[in-house]
């Protein structure tokens, strides 16, 4: 009996052994793969491989606050290039002239200086970054100045009103131009960091601002390059930080705590307008899309169709031309009570109706909207400009000094050279109860409210007039053979 106990606790005993080293090889494999997978993630999150060395750093940063003469010329031909691309309103050229612009060196010397500690480096970098400032402006001004295209484009707008977005890119695009630009092997970082954070292209908007006398184009464009400069400079003072990079010198407590404010103050003064910009920007697209479903939702009609709809934020109304089979008014009443529901509370809606005219019973239904829209707005104004003629020609005949002194027939012609799309371009001036404002009436194979737009801020800048309206109908071949015949050429104003 003592026996078999004496087995039985020998093979308890074994088997609580083999457990225990069981659990022990379990914790010893746990802790190893515990501690690769923190190597894993630490490696993925090492800032430091592949970096060069802290004087290699130092010496790189040093070259680029010094002046050459090749750097320069490079600067000024990147300027023109830019302008060119802007002028011509094509988006490749001006990547290139990104590419090759040296201005994101000294930026980040800036950045480096005041993370180092180093306020003489910053001297340097800074009078580099106002000489290549001030030589990038008189290029592009230059050009702008002599070069027969003097329209500002879809490309130069875009780069006038700076968002939040703005910011976030300088931000992040200066972070990775920080990391890349102190590797040792830079690879293509760089490149697509100077194309992300545009730098040239709001400098050369800035120039045609000067060139042509518009300080709305000056001061939004250049606030647009001081953001990207700011932020891709604090990016760089961030990294260097986060890179441990050495201390040229050491700063008082009260002279750190000056440079720290100052920096505080600038970055937020810079940032709250891009903010207001953004915060705009999205209010006025949530508006759009409100109001885009609307008419979607709600103006869904047999027989009737919506031919043209705008919105005019500020005096918070809706228009709506539609022609077919008229609604009552009843109906009206019921799509403005619908109107809260789409989030447009407090908004008016204006509707405009047009029957349509009798056609063959062949035409479609898209033939009789065009045709009835076409002659819609051609009689009515028609009409306009014909009143317009006749109340200009009797204000001359009684004051010389009232003479209207646009040449719409000079502005027709150039509408046509910068939009070889349109067709039977015709330019005047109407009055209505709200004073004189530009139309222009045109053709075109297709249209867009892009192009709409596109062609409105031409006119406005062209006329230098604040109230523009563009009327373009598309092309059909029933439409172009029934009323060739029939339509007149509405006289320009001259």
């Amino acid at each position: 009996m003592e026996y078999n106990n004496a087995t039985e606790r020998y093979q308890m005993s074994t088997e609580t052994e083999k457990a225990d080293q069981i659990d022990k090889a379990v914790h010893k494999d746990i802790k190893q793969r515990r501690s690769g997978f923190r190597k894993f993630i630490g490696d993925m999150l090492n800032m430091h491989d592949g970096m060069m060395s802290y004087e290699e750093i130092d010496e790189m940063m040093l070259e680029n606050t010094v002046i050459h003469g090749p750097n320069m010329w490079i600067l000024c031909l990147a300027a023109l290039i830019a302008s060119i691309g802007l002028n011509m309103n094509s988006t490749a050229v001006i990547i290139g002239a990104m590419l090759i612009s040296p201005l994101m060196s000294g930026i980040m010397t800036m950045g480096y200086s005041l993370a180092v500690r180093d306020l003489r480096l910053l001297r340097r970098a800074l009078i580099r970054f106002c000489t290549q400032v001030v030589i990038s402006l008189i290029s592009s001004t230059v050009y702008f100045l002599i070069t027969p295209l003097d329209t500002p484009t879809a490309e130069m707008i875009a780069r006038t009103s700076p968002t939040i977005w703005d910011v976030l890119i300088a931000l992040f695009g200066g972070i990775a131009g920080a990391i890349g630009n102190t590797r040792e092997k830079k690879g293509n970082v760089i490149p697509g960091v100077a194309i992300a954070t545009a730098l040239m292209p709001p400098l050369c908007t800035a120039g045609y601002g000067i060139a042509s006398g518009q300080p709305s184009f000056f001061l939004g464009a250049f606030y647009l390059f001081l953001i990207n400069t700011l932020f891709i400079s604090l990016s760089t003072m961030i990294v260097t930080m986060m890179l441990r990079v050495p201390y040229h010198r050491n700063l008082s407590e009260k002279k750190q705590k000056k440079i720290n404010l100052a920096i505080a103050a600038i970055t937020i003064v810079a940032a709250v307008p891009s903010v207001f910009f953004g915060a705009t920007t999205v209010v006025s697209s949530v508006m759009d899309n409100n109001i885009s479903s609307y008419l979607n939702n709600e103006f869904v009609f047999s027989g009737t169709t919506v031919v043209k709809s705008s919105a005019d934020k500020s005096a918070r109304t809706v228009s709506v031309s539609l022609v077919g089979t008229p609604i009552s008014d009843d109906v009206i009443a019921m799509l403005q009570m619908e109107m809260p529901k789409y989030g447009l509370d407090g908004y008016t809606l204006n509707v405009t109706q047009n029957q349509m005219i009798d056609l063959p019973e062949d035409a479609d239904n898209t033939d009789k909207i065009t045709i009835a829209l076409q002659e819609n707005h051609i009689n009515e104004l028609e009409s306009q400009l014909a009143e317009q003629e006749q109340t200009i020609s009797s204000l001359q005949s009684e004051n010389s000094t009232l003479r209207n002194t646009i040449d719409h027939t000079d502005v027709a012609k150039k509408a046509a050279k910068v939009f070889p799309e349109l067709t039977n371009i015709r330019c005047g001036s109407l009055t209505d109860s709200n004073g004189n404002y530009e139309v222009l009436i045109a053709d075109s194979d297709s249209t867009d409210e892009a192009l709409t737009a596109h062609i409105r801020n031409w006119l406005a800048a062209e006329t230098d007039s604040d109230r523009c309206e563009v009327y373009i109908t598309v092309n059909t071949p029933e439409l172009t053979q029934e009323t060739a015949d029939s339509t007149e050429e509405i006289p320009t104003e001259e």
